[in-house]
């Protein structure tokens, strides 16, 4: 009776555990734009899940039950780094993540490790208001940075999961072809872009500014991370008129109350950009990201 039953049990118990070619590789992304770029890359064989949403500040998360049950499962945590996510996330790693994961560990991709990271400052201290030590982290909003990391992030997967690393190299090959197609179209308008002057909220911007060639001509917030003051929108509004700027950027999770202010005082419009995947509802993923980016900026740029 055993002899017969064994070879049903052994299939029932294979059937239980999945193939290396098969498991998933489980994704921890703390922005919206890596679970997307996970996505790409992953395909069937990745489950990324997104520590917050589109419409959040990444800078005040709190290290929720919930988060630390996801990156208690996960073999791959990918954040943008540079300190963005510093009040929250080593709350996250200390309670919850495995070895694997952790900081010097092939599971733990930080985005600014593997790009250039503008706005590094001279000095830090409290009165410079809440900036970044390692600089500016929001590297996702040049494309060319996506591409890099598309590449790193191959890698990450093909040592976590090596059971499907033919198929991450496909499908980096294929999102490549694609975005490479879509990087020359976003450069042409870009380019007719060049020279726009704008205002905004945060430093939020920089790496957009930079490859799309705008000019910022003033900053709502004197110092990072504090609401601007009364005087200092004072004297923002002759700035602002004397450069002839043609939009104020905001983000979904920036206060708007200083923006309209000055829009009201300026008629310079207030352009609210989606920022990352999910910001607004058309930018569902990381193309459409910069396809909406540009045409919003373009609208302004015409009304102007």
């Amino acid at each position: 009776m055993l002899k017969r039953l064994a070879p049903v049990l052994v299939s029932a118990l294979a059937a239980l555990v999945p193939s290396a070619a098969s498991a998933d590789a489980r994704v921890f992304a703390c922005e919206p734009e890596w679970a997307a770029l996970a996505g790409e890359i992953g395909g069937d064989n990745v489950v990324a899940y997104s520590a917050t949403h589109g419409r959040q500040d990444v800078h005040y998360i709190r290290a929720r039950p919930s988060l630390i049950a996801q990156i208690r499962r996960a073999d791959l945590v990918f954040c943008s780094g540079a300190e963005l996510e510093v009040g929250w996330l080593p709350v996250l790693m200390e309670r919850g993540a495995r070895r694997g994961v952790q900081p010097g560990q092939p599971g733990y991709l930080m985005a600014a490790d593997h790009v250039e990271v503008l706005e590094r400052p001279e000095r830090v201290d409290r009165s410079l208001g809440d900036i970044h030590p390692s600089g500016n982290p929001h590297v996702h909003l040049d494309p060319r940075n996506v591409a890099r990391l598309a590449v790193e992030l191959t890698r990450r997967l093909e040592r976590a999961d090596p059971g499907n690393a033919a198929a991450y190299r496909a499908r980096l090959a294929d999102f490549q072809g694609r975005w490479g197609a879509a990087m020359r179209r976003w450069r042409a308008r870009a380019d007719r872009l060049r020279g726009m002057k704008v205002v905004v909220h945060h430093a939020a911007w920089t790496y957009l500014i930079r490859w799309a060639g705008l000019e910022r001509v003033a900053t709502l917030e004197r110092t990072p991370g504090v609401p601007p003051t009364a005087s200092h929108l004072r004297r923002l509004v002759e700035r602002a008129r004397a450069a002839d700027a043609a939009a104020i950027l905001s983000a979904p999770h920036e206060p708007t109350d200083a923006a309209e202010w000055l829009s009201e005082r300026t008629d310079i419009p207030v352009v609210e950009l989606p920022f990352t995947v999910g910001g607004q509802e058309e930018a569902r993923d990381l193309f459409a990201l910069f396809d909406v980016t540009l045409a919003l900026l373009e609208k302004a740029r015409d009304r102007s």
